[in-house]
């Protein structure tokens, strides 16, 4: 894959660039502000940008903000977001359009290599990859939703993993389950959702929004 890296400190964007490179990527633009960033995906075309939500100047959300300004002008382009902390409302924001190919993963999942490289994957395919952690918080946050509310535990576990990005053979692998039996909890939970088939709308992601809405 072709990757645009924006991460304000040296010595982890060089451990990036090192560790992409050595799994056979190529690391086209390495940058550490939000402006450099927007120019660099511009420039670039990446398969893929790895982006840190806090850039110069303000170290609050310039990363985030220029990764949204960026999916404003292309929807589908390939972001995954990394964060020292869970920031709830850039995660519900950045995947709030639905239109997949993003990501959110805390900066300690970087070491799990198998797991970040994907994660990273995943999104550059077009579908989406989130922290367990990020997800665990948002899903709290809309516990006095009626149709949330009625799932039961192991539709409440599904649904998480559906939000990580997992698909359904991921989950059967996950849980240890059938794959009548994740189609099944799938199922109840669009059911339970008010989720009825739609031909314009994919109903997983709609479900994930659910969850996830302010």
């Amino acid at each position: 894959m072709r990757v645009v890296i924006a991460e304000d400190l040296l010595l982890l964007r060089d451990g990036l660039v090192r560790m992409l490179t050595d799994t056979g990527h190529d690391v086209v633009a390495a940058v550490a502000t939000a402006s450099e960033l927007e120019a660099a995906v511009a420039e670039h075309r990446p398969d893929v940008s790895i982006v840190d939500v806090r850039l110069p100047p303000g170290f609050r959300d310039e990363g985030l903000r220029a990764a949204l300004s960026i999916r404003g002008r292309e929807p589908r382009t390939p972001i995954l977001i990394l964060s020292q902390y869970v920031e709830r409302v850039y995660a519900a924001e950045l995947i709030a359009d639905g239109q997949g190919a993003v990501g959110y993963l805390l900066k300690d999942r970087v070491t799990a290599l198998d797991d970040f490289l994907d994660a990273l994957e995943r999104v550059a395919a077009g579908g989406t990859a989130m922290d367990p952690e990020v997800v665990r918080q948002l899903f709290a946050r809309n516990t006095g939703d009626q149709g949330i509310a009625a799932l039961t535990a192991r539709e409440r576990e599904v649904l998480g993993l559906v939000a990580q990005g997992l698909s359904n053979s991921a989950i059967c692998a996950e849980l240890v389950l059938a794959p009548a039996s994740v189609e099944k909890h799938i199922g109840n939970i669009l059911t339970k959702l008010d989720l009825p088939p739609s031909d314009d709308t994919h109903r997983r992601v709609r479900a994930v929004l659910a969850y996830l809405n302010q």
